[in-house]
């Protein structure tokens, strides 16, 4: 019975750790960007959105869909990145394992 209460008392420690590694991601800002620059978003490890930069070179009126694909390379760069933090910090302590619905 002894190990069950140890046991469990560690399972809350690593809960309260990971806790706070999770709200720490939060206040972590990320940048993507694409075009050699051109185009950057700024995310938060929770992956939300905070800033896009386009710098004028850029916008070209007739080529809205370069921009577009500029815009959505620049995305799934911070995304990717995002992801690759919340792995990095949360893998400390999960061991590697993914768990659903934590990142």
């Amino acid at each position: 019975m002894n190990n069950m209460n140890q046991m469990m008392k560690q399972v809350k420690k690593m809960q309260e750790q990971m806790m706070k590694a999770q709200e720490e991601l939060g206040t972590k800002t990320i940048e993507g960007t694409a075009g050699g620059g051109v185009v950057t978003v700024s995310i938060n490890g929770h992956k939300k959105l905070l800033d896009i930069k386009i710098k004028p070179e850029a916008v070209d009126p007739e080529d809205i869909e370069m921009l577009q694909d500029l815009v959505l390379t620049a995305v799934n760069d911070a995304l990717t990145k995002a992801d690759e933090l919340a792995n990095q910090d949360m893998g400390k302590y999960t061991g590697g394992m993914k768990i659903p619905g934590l990142f």
